[in-house]
């Protein structure tokens, strides 16, 4: 994540939550997911948005990091958010289960991401979408290639159904659908970088 992305404050001052929810077409009553929810930016913000009936799923693969968003979440009596430890290429997602499933500036983290979104794939309602936000960057720094994920999200059966350009950031929002079948793991072909 780039500097400009430290800091709550920063990431505010650009409007980025605002502009991902409107174009994620949340709202309350929703179940989402924050994978890689690290301090809990999205988190926080989350839980308000989909209110008392909505239900927010956390998840982090560093322990210490799902402890002290527990914490955080606990402190601010975030009732309707669960905060849960994943694995680095399964985030061990209940099946049917979210309207959204958030990947904010993680997804170049990924060491196998076709294995990781073919496990994420079958937690997704029958509606449900997948959202992307990353830097327009090579992997190595710290950002995705539209086009390779594309090719990712394609070769394990996703279609894309929303790519917009972030204001005032080299980040884009990338919305994909599950369609057709879910590819068996052998089948699914690798992307060059």
């Amino acid at each position: 994540m780039s500097s400009r992305y430290s800091n709550e404050d920063a990431r505010d001052s650009v409007g980025e939550f605002e502009t991902v929810m409107q174009l994620a077409g949340v709202a309350s009553g929703m179940s989402v997911a924050d994978i890689g929810a690290g301090e809990g930016y999205y988190t926080v913000r989350l839980s308000p948005l989909v209110g008392r009936q909505g239900r927010v799923l956390a998840q982090d693969i560093v322990p210490a990091t799902r402890d002290e968003l527990a914490r955080r979440v606990s402190r601010e009596r975030l009732d309707n958010v669960a905060v849960k430890l994943g694995e680095p290429n399964d985030p061990k997602l209940p099946d049917v289960s979210f309207d959204r499933i958030f990947l904010i500036h993680m997804y170049h983290e990924i060491a196998r991401p076709s294995e990781f979104l073919w496990h994420i794939r079958t937690a997704l309602k029958k509606d449900g979408s997948l959202i992307v936000v990353d830097a327009d960057r090579t992997t190595d720094r710290h950002g995705t290639p539209p086009r390779l994920l594309l090719c990712e999200f394609s070769a394990v059966g996703y279609e894309l159904a929303r790519f917009e350009r972030l204001p005032d950031s080299d980040s884009y929002f990338a919305q994909f659908i599950a369609k057709g079948a879910r590819p068996e793991p052998s089948a699914i072909p690798i992307c060059p970088a």
